[in-house]
């Protein structure tokens, strides 16, 4: 070409979530079956949707006007009932009007980011979900900008450590939190919350919080919507259907705008959100218009109760299992439905592999060059036993050895034998 034709930033999107199922597909030409504990899609993992969630989409399916376009910002009943259940939990009060719908969160994450100015930075969780982290990087053309969540202490994140970056880095205008956590399962707590609200008031900044498994957070887990807390300091949260009924394929998202009238240049970036969406008319109208249908149905908290009970059970199996490697770091999930198990320092080198076969070598080989030690171990543990799961480094933009796996399976008896093969793979790994 004459001239280059790429985005500077377009060499920072990355999502190893799903570039490794690529591999994975070759290993299981190879004949060697595949557990895929690397995408967290329920529906793909063996859940079922409940009947009665099915029948009100048909029946709403059968209404002539979900075939046509919903207004831009989404279909106005569809945003009053999200804003009269967001005003009976919360301290932020706000209208229809303060609501965006988007196809899926992915959408609202690629808007967020590319409607900031480039000087502007958000801070974000290490480790941190890649779509957040790749599109934060890519917009500014700089390395993700992260504040640690500490594994040594239950995934807290490390305030003192984000309030010196915040001062250290004036291009810093936001705070992003994802919570309940994806890839760790941690609940930021109500106190660690205000004190990050704290934050951003005392800097003018304001907050992104993803709260896509918001309605996943488990019984007693201490979780807090930001709109609870937030008091006067503008913020976004954002929230989605894909994880909660579920239903990833209706891609259905939107975001929540709170305190947009008390600060001029946060409303006029949130009319930048809303124009950019004129731009591609509207989002997709059917799930729109199920939303209300499911949610105000009195199943359908039950429905979720059942579900965390399930990713609770599994969770402390699995903990209990991984305390019994010292050379390992896990911690209970406490919402959504990942657990992230992280390496000591150490633990991990170069030198260790799993016995393989020339075929399965020859697949993964290519990509252990210049890999880092968790990605190292993923590929291989891939290549032995089929278990794909994903490295915390080039997966979730970590500088923790480590990698995430779902608690989705619903089949308790395998649930418990990958986990019995994924100790002795990492038994094997480790002493080789």
């Amino acid at each position: 070409m004459r001239k280059q034709i790429t985005q500077p930033g377009a060499s920072k999107l990355r999502y190893e979530i799903r570039n490794i199922t690529a591999v994975a597909k070759k290993i299981e030409n190879t004949g060697v079956p595949i557990v895929w504990e690397n995408i967290g899609d329920p529906i793909s993992k063996g859940e079922h949707i409940p009947q009665w969630i099915r029948e009100k989409v048909s029946n709403v399916s059968n209404q002539n006007s979900v075939y046509a376009y919903s207004p831009t910002k989404g279909l106005d009943e569809t945003r009053e009932y999200i804003a009269r259940e967001r005003n009976l939990e919360g301290s932020a009060q706000i209208t229809a009007d303060d609501i965006l719908f988007f196809n899926g969160l992915g959408d609202a994450i690629t808007k967020i980011y590319t409607n900031l100015h480039q000087n502007a930075r958000v801070i974000g969780p290490n480790p941190a979900y890649p779509t957040h982290a790749s599109a934060e990087a890519a917009h500014a053309d700089s390395p993700y900008l992260s504040y640690h969540l500490n594994p040594h202490n239950a995934w807290e994140p490390d305030l003192a450590e984000l309030e010196q970056k915040i001062t250290d880095n004036k291009d810093i205008v936001a705070i992003l939190i994802i919570n309940p956590d994806n890839p760790t399962g941690f609940v930021y707590p109500r106190d660690t919350v205000l004190r990050i609200v704290a934050l951003a008031k005392k800097y003018d900044l304001f907050i992104i919080s993803d709260e896509i498994y918001s309605n996943l957070a488990y019984p007693k887990s201490g979780f807090h919507k930001l709109a609870s807390v937030i008091g006067s300091v503008p913020a976004i949260a954002m929230r989605g259907i894909s994880k909660e009924f579920p239903w990833p394929g209706a891609r259905c998202g939107w975001i929540e705008f709170y305190n947009r009238a008390h600060d001029e240049i946060f409303f006029h970036y949130t009319e930048a959100l809303c124009n950019s969406k004129t731009l591609e008319v509207c989002s997709t109208t059917l799930p729109q218009k199920v939303l209300p249908e499911v949610m105000n149905d009195a199943r359908y908290y039950p429905h979720l109760t059942h579900r965390m009970q399930l990713y609770a059970q599994r969770s402390a199996r699995a903990v209990e299992a991984f305390d019994a490697l010292a050379e390992c770091i896990v911690h209970h999930a406490h919402g959504a439905f990942y657990l992230s198990i992280v390496f000591n320092d150490g633990i991990l080198n170069n030198n260790q592999s799993l016995p393989l076969g020339t075929e399965a070598q020859n697949i993964i080989l290519p990509h252990l060059e210049n890999a880092p030690l968790d990605q190292r171990f993923t590929y291989y543990l891939l290549a032995k036993t089929g278990i794909c799961v994903v490295p915390l480094s080039v997966g979730f933009n970590s500088d923790y050895d480590g990698f995430r796996m779902t608690l989705l399976e619903p089949d308790e008896e395998r649930f418990d034998k990958t986990i019995s093969v994924l100790l002795s793979a990492i038994r094997e790994y480790i002493a080789s």
